[in-house]
């Protein structure tokens, strides 16, 4: 499942974007901060439990962006280069904080940035229960499952993300998949029975 908000064709786009940042021009860095906005959120807000922590990474990973720009060689997609930055901001984030942030609710606007198209709650609930299976997963497993599912990037690319073989990241994905099996028909479950506890006699 890609993420809908950088489409997987428009990587020539980006390019154009990033070439124009690499010569200073502020609209052309303002157009790509939007458009990697909704997706680096989501997953930083995983790495970092925090909503608020996550913005702060996001200004921290396209400062970057900004910055080093001109030093982009194109031997790798510009979102595959962005990822990987973000991944590195995030972690060091995550740690400096020392993992113990507590996860708040989300707002509105950020309910907005996040949800897919359908019925609120019910993308809520599946958001949720998605989100508890992923949160039982190490860290490095739940990272290349949600950049290989929810944002579209094939094994080479996780690779390169998380600097690590490309058969490392297969037998981390080859692992999660099994765990998540075993996990989510459990969390299913006491999803089904809290409904029928919830249904009025």
């Amino acid at each position: 499942m890609t993420d809908s908000s950088v489409p997987a064709d428009d990587s020539s786009r980006d390019l154009t974007l990033l070439q124009g940042v690499a010569v200073g021009d502020r609209a052309a860095f303002e157009e790509l901060f939007v458009a990697y906005h909704p997706r680096v959120i989501r997953f930083l807000y995983r790495l970092t439990n925090s909503a608020e922590l996550a913005e702060e990474v996001y200004n921290d990973v396209m400062f970057v962006v900004w910055q080093k720009a001109s030093d982009f060689q194109g031997r790798s997609k510009v979102s595959t280069w962005v990822m990987g930055i973000a991944y590195r901001k995030g972690l060091k984030a995550a740690a400096k904080a020392h993992r113990r942030l507590d996860r708040r609710p989300l707002s509105e606007l950020e309910l907005a940035t996040l949800r897919e198209p359908g019925s609120i709650a019910y993308q809520r609930e599946l958001r949720d229960y998605v989100g508890k299976a992923l949160a039982t997963l190490p860290e490095r497993q739940r990272t290349v499952i949600e950049l290989a599912y929810f944002m579209g990037h094939s094994c080479a690319e996780i690779a390169e993300i998380v600097d690590c073989p490309v058969n490392t990241v297969k037998t981390r994905m080859f692992h999660a998949r099994k765990r998540l099996r075993a996990v989510l028909p459990h969390l299913g479950a006491g999803r089904s029975r809290a409904h029928r506890e919830e249904r009025p006699l």
